[in-house]
């Protein structure tokens, strides 16, 4: 047998989370940046030779957006652009071993991801993805002098 009296306490409880809604709301708008920087914007990924025997360094440089670091063998690195690129957009990924010389590219990202895949020597390895993606990426200008 049921009664109303212990539905009753309860009633007022489902209320309870209104006074919250303003701590809410800031989290599920971290949530939606996250997820549209992930899914929604092209983005490019550089991924090193498992086989390298030296790390490289790298610079993203995204419409004067600029991030360094480092790369060991087997690891990847990646960064998105703009959903709508204007005609100046530029994505460019320079790389190289330490005392070598450095390599550059520029980069048109591909929706949802590109992948670029660089040998044990730190070249582009063109049998892989970037080979057949290869019109979404050229040399950089200043990259074409050869030494």
């Amino acid at each position: 047998m049921s009664t109303s009296v212990s539905k009753s306490k309860f009633r007022y409880l489902r209320w309870l989370w209104i006074p919250l809604l303003p701590l809410l709301l800031p989290l599920v708008a971290l949530l939606l940046m996250a997820f549209w920087n992930i899914y929604v914007l092209p983005s490019a990924t550089v991924n090193y030779s498992k086989d390298a025997e030296r790390e490289i360094r790298f610079t993203w440089n995204v419409q004067d957006r600029i991030y360094r670091g480092r790369m060991s063998s087997g690891a990847a690195t990646t960064d998105h652009g703009y959903l709508f690129p204007n005609s100046d957009f530029f994505m460019e990924f320079s790389w190289g071993v330490e005392n070598q010389r450095w390599h550059c590219i520029s980069i048109t990202p591909k929706w949802p991801n590109m992948h670029i895949f660089l040998d044990a020597d730190g070249n582009i390895d063109r049998r892989k993805g970037a080979g057949a993606e290869s019109d979404r990426w050229r040399e950089c200008k200043w990259d074409l002098a050869k030494p």
